[in-house]
Formats: C-alpha cells, sequence, structure tokens
C-alpha cells in the first residue's frame, strides 16, 4: 500500500487518479506528495519518501538539491495552467490598449441624472487602439509563450518571439508567421507590447530592467504573468515615472508597485482556474502512480527522463551522482550475489544519474542485501526495489 500526503486543496479529479493501492493522508511517512504552493523549503522529508509531485508549473517552492540527495523524484506539470495565463495575457491586452480599466473607474465613480451626457463628453478621453497590427514581442515561447504568440498571431498582431533555448517542440508549436529575433534587444525595440514568458533561475531574475527597458519604445506595454523578480520592479518604475514606459501590468505584487494609475497588478491568478486546476492535479497525480509503480520518469526537474517497459517481475532503481564507475560498481554488487541482470539502463541529468535494472528472480533476503549493499556505494542517494520478492 503506497501513502500519499497531499498539501494545499488538490481537485477531486487528481485525487481520483489513485486506486485501491494508494492511502491518502493516512501517515505522514508518506512515499509520495502531492503539492501545490506549501513552501518545503523548510521541511524536513520523511525518510520513506520517494516522490514529490507539484500541480503547477513552479517549483521554487521546493528544495531540489536537498530533494536529489535524499533520492526524490520531483515533478512539476508544466503546461497544465497555460491556456489559462494565455487566456489572461490576452485579456490583459485587450485592457491595455482599450484603456479599460481606468474607463470603468470613472464610469464607478459617476453617477446621476446626467451621467450618460457627461459620459458621452468624456468618453473621448478613454480612447484606446486596436491591438490589429500592433507588434508585440513575447520572450519565452514554450507552453504559454508559444500560445501567446499564436493567439496574438490570430488577433492580427506581429509577432516576434525571443527564446535562445527554443526546443524543436515548442518550434512546431509556433505559427510560421511569427519572427524570431536573433537577441533579446532585437525583440524589445519595436514592440508595442511585451510580455514574458520564462522560468525564474538565476539567468532570468532581472531579465527585464534598466537596460532592456532603455530599448523599448516610450509608449510600449510591459506584461509580467510569468515569476515575480524576471521584471525588476524599480526599474520598471523608474521607466513609467520618466514617461519611457506607458504601462506596466503584472501577476505579482510589490509595494513599489503600489498606488499608481500606470500600474495594473493581479493576485497571482494566472493559473487560476477549475479547468488548471484539474489539468495540475490529475496530471501530477498520474507522474506519482507512474513512478512509485515503474520507476519510469517523464518530465522530472531533478532527474533524468528514462522511460523502459517492465518485462520483469522486479526492477530495481538507483538514484546516484553522474560520475564514473557507477554502473560497474552497480553491476558487480548484482554480480556477486548471483542475481542476473535481465536488462539496465542508465541515463544522466548533469550532476545526477539514474539506474534501472530488471532481474527475472529476487527473493527477501536477497532484496534486503542488495539493498544494503547498493546503498553502501559511495555516491548513491536511493535503492529502491519495485515488485514483491518471493518468501526467503
Amino acid at each position: 500500500m503506497y501513502q500519499i500526503k497531499t498539501f494545499n486543496a488538490i481537485a477531486q479529479a487528481g485525487l481520483d487518479k489513485f486506486t485501491d493501492k494508494y492511502q491518502i493522508n493516512q501517515d505522514d511517512n508518506a512515499d509520495g506528495y502531492l503539492i501545490r504552493s506549501v513552501d518545503l523549503h523548510k521541511h524536513e522529508f520523511p525518510a520513506n519518501l520517494k516522490v514529490i509531485a507539484r500541480a503547477g508549473a513552479g517549483f521554487n517552492n521546493i528544495p531540489l538539491d536537498r530533494a536529489t540527495e535524499s533520492g526524490i523524484a520531483v515533478f512539476n506539470t508544466a503546461g497544465s495552467n497555460a491556456n489559462a495565463v494565455k487566456e489572461l495575457v490576452i485579456a490583459m491586452l485587450v485592457a491595455a490598449s482599450r484603456n479599460l480599466f481606468a474607463a470603468a473607474a470613472y464610469s464607478a465613480q459617476n453617477s446621476g441624472a446626467d451621467i450618460s451626457l457627461r459620459a458621452e463628453k468624456d468618453k473621448t478621453k478613454f480612447n484606446g487602439e486596436e491591438l490589429t497590427g500592433k507588434t508585440l514581442a513575447v520572450i519565452g515561447v514554450g507552453h504559454v509563450g508559444s500560445l501567446v504568440a499564436n493567439a496574438a498571431n490570430a488577433l492580427g498582431m506581429k509577432v516576434i518571439g525571443y527564446d535562445p533555448y527554443l526546443s524543436s517542440d515548442a518550434a512546431w508549436r509556433i505559427s510560421t508567421s511569427i519572427k524570431r529575433a536573433q537577441s533579446l534587444d532585437e525583440a524589445l525595440e519595436n514592440a508595442d507590447f511585451v510580455t514574458v514568458h520564462v522560468p525564474k533561475n538565476e539567468e532570468t531574475t532581472g531579465m527585464i530592467g534598466d537596460d532592456q527597458l532603455a530599448v523599448m519604445k516610450d509608449d510600449a506595454v510591459l506584461l509580467n504573468f510569468a515569476r515575480g523578480g524576471i521584471v525588476n520592479n524599480k526599474a520598471a518604475v523608474t521607466a513609467l515615472d520618466n514617461h519611457h514606459l506607458k504601462n506596466y501590468m503584472t501577476d505579482f505584487g510589490d509595494d513599489i508597485l503600489l498606488n499608481r494609475d500606470d500600474v495594473v497588478i493581479t493576485p497571482h491568478i494566472g493559473g487560476s482556474t477549475e479547468e488548471a486546476e484539474i489539468n495540475g492535479a490529475t496530471q501530477a497525480a498520474s507522474k506519482i502512480v507512474q513512478y512509485l509503480e515503474t520507476g519510469n520518469i517523464e518530465g522530472s526537474v531533478n532527474l533524468p527522463n528514462l522511460t523502459v517497459p517492465m518485462n520483469s517481475p522486479f526492477r530495481i532503481t538507483i538514484i546516484h551522482k553522474n560520475i564514473p564507475n557507477m554502473v560497474g560498481q552497480i553491476a558487480t554488487s548484482l554480480a556477486n550475489m548471483g542475481i542476473n541482470i535481465e536488462s539496465m539502463s542508465n541515463a544522466a541529468k548533469e550532476k545526477v544519474a539514474y539506474t534501472v535494472i530488471d532481474v527475472n528472480h529476487l527473493n527477501e533476503n536477497q532484496e534486503d542485501k542488495l539493498t544494503d549493499n547498493l546503498a553502501g556505494i559511495d555516491s548513491v542517494f536511493k535503492v529502491r526495489v519495485i515488485g514483491s520478492p518471493e518468501p526467503k
């Protein structure tokens, strides 16, 4: 019986992915965590924990290095809320171009018998522009960025994308009419609207700062619905004060942005739709089930992809450092115990590697001894046996 612990509210559709092989929130020494926004950086992982899956794209709330060293596979659900974020960004583009927030605030503060006459007189101050023909720079064309680029293109906008890490899969998702910039400055310099859709890491933190804002047009609108910190908010405020930026719209609050007519802040609602929550929960649960029951890895953020058909009754998985002679030591350990390897696969991701070994025969005594022997190899993080060994 596998034990699953949930944090935050998880959509029922996700919980329904777990069969009668699983118990939910019955034991703190869980095999798997299913989480959303809980911060695990100060959390003590139980010894039995094997997998953490986040129902969402970001994973800044998970201490990846500590999880890896504890032999815990970490998954996110990249793309599960992509459509939700795309729709909000498109809504913000429309709102910015048509001055909708200012117009709504004006109407909310005016009442009386002559409101129609005054509104007819004053409405010209809210005249906007149409998106058709305007240029949108999309910085990062992954799951969300590609959807935004294609939607804006369908609205008749001229779209230019910039992503130095553009994968072949992402390239297939983008309309051929969308121009690809060779540099960030090239994407920014002629854009009427700029929207960022990159993950937050050391390289992208502060990606849009003073130098980048200086390249942009004075009447440009900047949107950040990716992650807080990708745009340097202090630099954005300076650009707004100097009339070198028309508006800034973001999903991430900051004291420096408060009480400004030229800033619109939403309370981190980019991925907050019922559909996105269901998508994230079901994908996260499916990743947990696949990893616990087969050891196969697809889309982990800290371990390499490795998917191998399980054609033998027993599978041994080892998470270890990516250094020379690890596979040799592992194979030797099995050979010394007289265990025949039916198949063996290995993959690496930067400093960590993952080895999967299938065997036809394994009894309880062998399992205990083999697990101890493999775990005793220097640089091995975790050893796991999948399948029910034969009695001693």
